[in-house]
């Protein structure tokens, strides 16, 4: 029952970020088409949601991006360069 719950919150800890990445981004996307609203009494870019969504889109592939690194690195399937350093003596 515990490892159930388990993958169940970590499966959670990866979704969550995938889903402000997708706000994220279909936010930036609703405030650059803003501009071209034929119907818009004041045609721009909607600043505030722009930023809001770069955040959010940014939020969350870093924290599912550092997720990969990391768990890649565990597994030894890095480039020789990104491998922990091992100290000598």
């Amino acid at each position: 029952m515990k490892v159930t719950l388990y993958r169940f919150i970590a499966m959670l800890l990866l979704v969550i970020p995938g889903l402000m990445a997708t706000y994220g981004f279909l936010a930036m996307k609703d405030a650059w088409f803003a501009q071209f609203d034929q119907t818009a009494t004041d045609p721009g870019i909607l600043w505030g949601k722009m930023i809001l969504g770069l955040i959010l889109f940014g939020v969350g592939v870093a924290f599912i991006g550092g997720w990969i690194f990391f768990r890649d690195r565990k597994h030894n399937y890095v480039a020789p360069r990104f491998r922990e350093k091992r100290k000598k003596g």
